[in-house]
């Protein structure tokens, strides 16, 4: 199994009173999106990502998924509109002139959708952020994907992710501590539960065909306390909530939430189950 526990890293220096989104990012890139290498693994063996995929990531982050598929044999093309900052540590990673033993000619990072062209570019689209869980996020990717679809081979496969069932999600009762601090709730990028259908329904607005999904564990571990908040914090559904409130009380609340989820050498783990669809286009 892939091991996800993260080495403890320096604290940032002096409390933060707002939102920092460049160090969100930093934090994404070096806690948080590595706990997510077994989805993106069992994504790429199941559809075999290889010399002969054209891959389209949307949401591509700081670029991790991308770097493995890249190192499959895959050209691919990230897509980063929400985080400027993620998508600098992704042109860190991936560009030849950052990286040129780890980047594939033609890797490509942009801040918006590549213009179509007459013949269509891509054989594969990832959705690997997993959505469900901020208010607002199923309707923006369904309306992504219908922008993105002129760029693909018809029938080629979309992957779009989500949670698990809460139940088997030992993170969504700390998450809920973002729906707890936002006032009202459910506002723009505010925290809700995940619905069972989230993935089908954005398929559908998509026009795409479902053809299959799967599940995988995906743990969440962290060395110590500190890391688990920044981690989680980097995920952007905690913004709402310092936003409404102060980054001191969602700091608290979160350390009172993950208590339970420490153990006695001061590690958090949170086992977690993802699910993933895959959806053709038409």
């Amino acid at each position: 199994m892939t091991p996800t526990l993260v080495r403890q890293h320096l604290p940032h220096a002096g409390p933060a009173t707002r939102v920092d989104p460049c160090t969100r990012a930093r934090d994404w890139s070096e806690i948080q999106e590595r706990m997510f290498v077994p989805l993106y693994e069992s994504v790429y063996e199941r559809l075999e990502v290889g010399a002969g995929t054209r891959l389209l990531g949307l949401g591509c982050g700081s670029g991790l998924a991308l770097l493995m598929a890249a190192r499959a044999g895959a050209a691919v093309t990230g897509v980063e509109s929400s985080s400027p900052h993620r998508l600098s540590l992704a042109r860190e990673r991936l560009l030849p002139e950052a990286a040129p033993t780890r980047a594939r000619a033609g890797t490509r990072l942009m801040a918006s959708l590549p213009e179509a062209t007459d013949s269509p570019a891509y054989n594969l689209v990832t959705a690997f952020e997993p959505i469900g869980c901020r208010a607002g996020d199923s309707e923006e990717l369904g309306r992504t994907l219908a922008a993105a679809a002129p760029s693909v081979v018809r029938g080629s496969p979309v992957v779009l992710v989500g949670w698990g069932p809460p139940e088997r999600c030992d993170t969504s009762a700390v998450l809920r501590v973002a729906a707890r601090l936002t006032d009202p709730p459910h506002v723009t990028g505010g925290w809700r539960p995940a619905l069972r259908d989230d993935l089908e329904r954005v398929a559908q607005r998509a026009g795409l065909r479902p053809d299959g999904s799967g599940r995988v564990a995906c743990p969440f571990g962290y060395a110590d306390l500190g890391s688990a908040v920044r981690g989680l914090l980097s995920t952007g559904l905690f913004d709402a909530a310092v936003t409404a409130t102060s980054q001191e009380q969602v700091d608290k609340e979160l350390a009172e939430a993950l208590h339970p989820h420490q153990r006695r050498d001061g590690t958090i783990w949170m086992p977690n189950i993802f699910r993933y669809l895959i959806a053709r286009t038409v």
